[in-house]
């Protein structure tokens, strides 16, 4: 396989680790608190939710055309959501996947959401790993193909400046693993947001810049937000902050990333795909990477 591909497909792997790691820790609160202070997964099947299985489609379009075909893309949500439609899928990724399937352009089905303002949540972002990690020597080609594989159904500016923040950090954590460049947690979310187009979620990204990795997790929620919100604003910028400080180790950015619960398995999803890029092997869990469900075996893929 080649070189972009095998790195993309680094990146989904910890975009599904992730994904069905955060995905575990969905149940009563204390439970799940007192499972992450001792670092204990609770009992789970370890499958990936729609955030893998949706990665899984924009994978598949770099690895057979190189870029983004939207309208291939688009028809490949369409027939992953179809094969199991119980992994997760949000509301309004529903309708307009239902909207596309029954002939709907993508472009009307899209623009159509909120009431014609389009979508601003998390989805497109969940998705975006495996583009920067494909892309890693070209952040023109990281921009414009994180914004194409958004539009198909966030068509929000707010939702696409997710997506792009997202490849970029994941952009940069290729670079740090394969180039062995060397960024400051500083550094690594500045670069982000200089090169985030203007709007919340940029701004957002930025205000990490002023959050050590010290900072109490109610000071991370409140400034960053936890993803509850289910937006690009309010899940994107923890998780490229958690990206940021646990560059080194992939199973303590884990740790890190869903220890302020909220949308556990996106968050957990994007950070896992970022920081596989950059952490040492070692530091990723052989049980984790033997228990998840795999890619390769999915009907999605």
């Amino acid at each position: 396989m080649p070189p972009r591909r095998l790195l993309a497909k680094k990146s989904l792997l910890g975009t599904s680790i992730g994904d069905a790691f955060g995905e575990s820790f969905f149940g009563e609160t204390q439970k799940m608190k007192e499972a992450i202070f001792q670092c204990e997964v609770p009992d789970s099947t370890w499958e990936f939710t729609d955030d893998t299985v949706m990665s899984i489609s924009v994978f598949k379009q770099l690895v057979n055309n190189g870029k983004i075909n939207q309208t291939e893309l688009a028809l490949e949500f369409v027939r992953n959501h179809d094969l199991d439609p119980n992994r997760g899928y949000g509301a309004t990724a529903r309708r307009i996947l239902r909207e596309i399937g029954i002939g709907k352009s993508w472009k009307a089905a899209s623009r159509g959401a909120f009431d014609g303002m389009g979508s601003m949540g998390n989805g497109a972002a969940m998705r975006a790993s495996v583009i920067g990690a494909y892309f890693y020597d070209d952040i023109e080609k990281v921009i414009e193909e994180a914004s194409k594989s958004a539009e198909v159904t966030h068509s929000n500016k707010e939702g696409i400046c997710g997506a792009i923040g997202v490849a970029l950090a994941s952009m940069y954590s290729t670079r740090i693993g394969k180039e062995q460049e060397s960024l400051s947690p500083k550094e690594f979310i500045a670069k982000i947001g200089e090169n985030t187009p203007d709007s919340d979620t940029k701004y957002s990204i930025l205000k990490g810049l002023s959050l050590s990795s010290s900072a109490h997790p109610e000071m991370l929620r409140s400034v960053l937000g936890d993803g509850t919100k289910m937006k690009s604003q309010d899940t994107v910028p923890y998780s490229i902050w958690c990206a940021a400080h646990y560059s080194t180790s992939f199973e303590n950015a884990l740790w890190k990333a869903v220890s302020i619960l909220g949308d556990r398995d996106t968050i957990c999803a994007i950070v896992g795909g970022i920081v596989i890029m950059s952490a040492p092997e070692e530091t990723i869990p052989l049980d984790w990477v033997n228990s998840v469900e795999r890619v390769e075996d999915s009907i999605f893929y």
